[in-house]
């Protein structure tokens, strides 16, 4: 076993390195260890383990991908300037400028950078906040935290879009951080996991890099949901030598099968990855036990026409199974994946997946864009193609310099980079690839910003059809134009679901910024002060929450929201942060908080019954005790309850504490409507959607029209503000907003 305190010897991450490394690469790559041993000499990683293991292990990570000598300097040097007094002077010198642009690019800001409205166009600091000014001690830490994230995140996409190799150092960073994660905390380990989930995993995906994705995902997998986790990896391990055992006939007939047809193939079981099980079963809707039994194999072939050789002769032998058939060789996915893809009824009667491939796109499909690398050295793959996996990256991406706003920059690239792709046709067939969930809106400023732009409605497959319908792979889609006139504001509404793509919000809100200040300031003014009047809030201090959100000025705030640079939505939740918020939900009710044994946490005796005690009737902040009665499982004291002051028998108290308390607010509503069948029902579900209960409801007829009196239970300004814009947007919906007391 390695003591903890070992330091890992240069000469495994020398035998790491790829062949044709020259004798000078070797050497820059040994220069960059001295120099990152002696900068990280006497920091500790979690584990106890020195620094310095860590960006070995990220440097391996990255030669095992074959990558060009000045990545893996970098990657020896990632953490150097953000942890150490090294300076990205000090790399540039001694290394030059690529290696200190790759490790500038995957440094994180200490600061956030001082951006005010007015410029705008500056980038947003240099070597991770030295040389920023910081802003002023934050109100929100929480949220500023949360900033400063999201703000790191941009910088490292920015930098991603100029030189793809600043990612694959990311994802090496991360994988080793997802590696080691045991010794970390057990609520870091949890927040950093789901991050690897929704970003740094598909990001692997979006590069084609497989080897990365899947150790990425089941890694993750493990921390955001353990007990299943645990319950998939147990069930695969019981099953295992009998699986290997069939897997090893199966690869026998096909060697057989395929050389009586003068095919020579390395056949290999495909692995099961625990996150692809279990993504497979939620999709499915089956248990562990319909999902294990598909059994799968890969076939390399030398050539393209070995392939569809292959699969004709599996096809003879055995029944394929109908709709099991892919042909990514004619038709790659959009991250340039190859293979065929089909499934046949076996001898034994059951299923058997079956991946057929030359070596070049297993390679391809192994490392993706970082293939490149690994191609070049056998001089078998132009340049072009690698320029073209780049130019469909950035053209994915071609709103990045548009958008300022660090957090919905990182939103903007889970929609339109990181998301599956759907692919829909126009009305004289040529193909549009577009984000997973995109709307007839996002297609349309996809065509033409001119067609998004004086869209007013859309046919799919020659229905007519609301704009927020999302589109599916096969739709064909028709936009329904008016002559002349720009997008709606409602268009830019979150909570609408009317776009998707950060590139049709990027093009709306440019349009929006062609207008007058002017019109933009009022425009804006009377958005908020319209929504404050639905909520029933008054006297917001405009300027805290400006300066809040980044602006020296309410105008600019308003600005900002006439152009949509800025929604309502934000606005309110920022709003909601504060304690100020808590005071507009109370005002004229009473805050209902729920106190029940659900909320007990027995520390050691997870699902013990629980009561409260009535002699001192404990409230959620009170010190708590447990004391374990005869066949009633623990009851919950105060600590300074008289009762257990007195208690001699100490040994039966138990260490309790509250659980996550779930404090809602009932808020009285108006919707005023037309009348129609349904109308309440739909109002039903759609708070039953938003997990809000309705407390009480009354409903006043006048000829057509109907006025709805609703007590709701929310938990904050945020939640109640989403309702009531999804409740305004129902049909024969006129309004809906808060009723004030009085």
């Amino acid at each position: 076993m390695k003591d903890a305190n070992t330091v890992v010897p240069f000469e495994k991450l020398i035998e790491q390195l790829p062949e044709h490394y020259t004798l000078a690469d070797k050497e820059l790559v040994q220069r960059a260890y001295r120099i990152a041993e002696e900068a990280h000499r006497g920091q500790k990683r979690h584990s106890g383990e020195p620094y310095i293991n860590h960006c070995v292990a990220v440097a391996g990570i990255l030669a095992d991908l074959r990558v060009p000598p000045e990545v893996v300097v970098a990657g020896l040097l990632h953490d150097a300037v953000e942890d150490t007094l090294l300076t990205l002077e000090d790399i540039r010198r001694d290394f030059g400028d690529t290696v200190a642009n790759l490790v500038n690019g995957v440094t994180k800001l200490t600061k956030l950078p001082r951006v005010s409205r007015g410029d705008q166009h500056k980038e947003t600091g240099d070597e991770g906040g030295n040389g920023s000014k910081p802003l002023e001690e934050p109100e929100h830490p929480k949220s500023r935290k949360q900033d400063l994230k999201s703000e790191t995140l941009r910088k490292t996409f920015l930098a991603m879009g100029e030189d793809v190799r600043v990612v694959l150092i990311k994802l090496a960073d991360r994988l080793h951080n997802m590696r080691t994660l045991h010794h970390a905390p057990e609520e870091k380990q949890r927040r950093i996991a789901k991050e690897t989930l929704d970003i740094f995993a598909p990001l692997a995906n979006r590069l084609g890099i497989w080897q990365i994705k899947w150790e990425l995902e089941d890694l993750a997998f493990r921390y955001v949901n353990p007990e299943k986790y645990k319950e998939i990896a147990n069930q695969l391990s019981e099953k295992r030598p009998d699986r290997e055992a069939q897997i090893e006939v199966i690869k026998d007939a096909l060697v057989k099968l395929l050389a009586r047809n003068n095919i020579h193939a390395e056949i290999s079981g495909r692995p099961k990855h625990i996150y692809s099980i279990y993504k497979k079963m939620m999709k499915k809707g089956k248990p562990f036990d319909l999902v294990r039994d598909v059994r799968a194999v890969r076939l390399i072939v030398p050539d393209i026409p070995s392939c569809y050789a292959a699969l004709g002769v599996i096809h003879t032998h055995w029944r394929p199974i109908p709709g099991e058939f892919d042909d990514y060789i004619a038709a790659p996915k959009d991250n340039f994946y190859q293979s065929l893809h089909t499934a046949v009824i076996y001898d034994d009667k059951r299923p058997l997946e079956v991946q057929i491939r030359t070596p070049e796109m297993h390679m391809n499909a192994e490392y993706g864009i970082a293939s490149h690398w690994r191609y070049k050295e056998d001089g078998r793959i132009s340049d072009k193609a690698y320029e073209d996996r780049i130019n469909w990256l950035r053209s994915m991406m071609e709103w990045r310099s548009e958008v300022y706003d660090a957090q919905e920059f990182v939103e903007g690239m889970k929609t339109d980079v990181f998301q599956d792709r759907v692919y829909v046709f126009t009305p004289r067939g040529d193909i549009i690839d577009l984000a997973a969930g995109s709307t007839p809106i996002d297609f349309a400023y996809h065509v033409h910003t001119d067609i998004g732009h004086r869209c007013r409605g859309a046919r799919v497959n020659g229905k007519l059809v609301p704009l927020y319908q999302e589109l599916k792979t096969g739709d064909q889609v028709e936009i329904l134009t008016a002559k002349r006139g720009g997008p709606s504001r409602d268009w830019l509404n979150p909570n609408l679901g009317l776009v998707k793509t950060q590139r049709a919000r990027s093009k709306i809100k440019a349009w929006f910024k062609k207008q007058e200040v002017e019109q933009n300031l009022a425009q804006g003014r009377a958005t908020i002060e319209r929504e404050l009047q639905r909520l029933g809030i008054t006297g917001m201090n405009f300027d805290n929450i400006a300066r809040d959100l980044g602006y020296k000025t309410p105008d600019e705030l308003f600005i900002a929201l006439g152009t949509g640079d800025l929604s309502i939505s934000r606005v309110i939740r920022r709003f909601a942060e504060t304690e100020e918020s808590t005071d507009v939900l109370v005002a004229g009710t009473q805050a209902k908080e729920t106190v029940s044994t659900d909320t007990i946490e027995v520390v050691g005796l997870k699902g013990l019954l629980s009561q409260m005690a009535k002699c001192c009737n404990p409230m959620p902040g009170d010190q708590i005790v447990g004391y374990i009665t005869r066949g009633r499982g623990a009851t919950i004291h105060r600590q300074d309850c008289p009762n257990i002051l007195r208690l001699k028998d100490k040994e039966r108290l138990l260490q309790v504490d509250w659980g996550k308390l779930e404090r809602t607010y009932p808020i009285p509503i108006k919707v005023k409507a037309y009348d129609r069948q349904g109308l309440m029902g739909d109002i039903s579900t759609l708070l039953d959607s938003e997990g809000v209960n309705i407390a009480d409801v009354s409903v006043n007829f006048n000829r057509t029209l109907a006025d709805l009196n609703l007590i709701v239970e929310v938990k904050n300004l945020d939640q109640l503000s989403r309702i009531l814009t999804r409740i305004e947007n129902l049909p024969n919906v006129l309004e809906a907003h808060r009723v004030r007391p009085g």
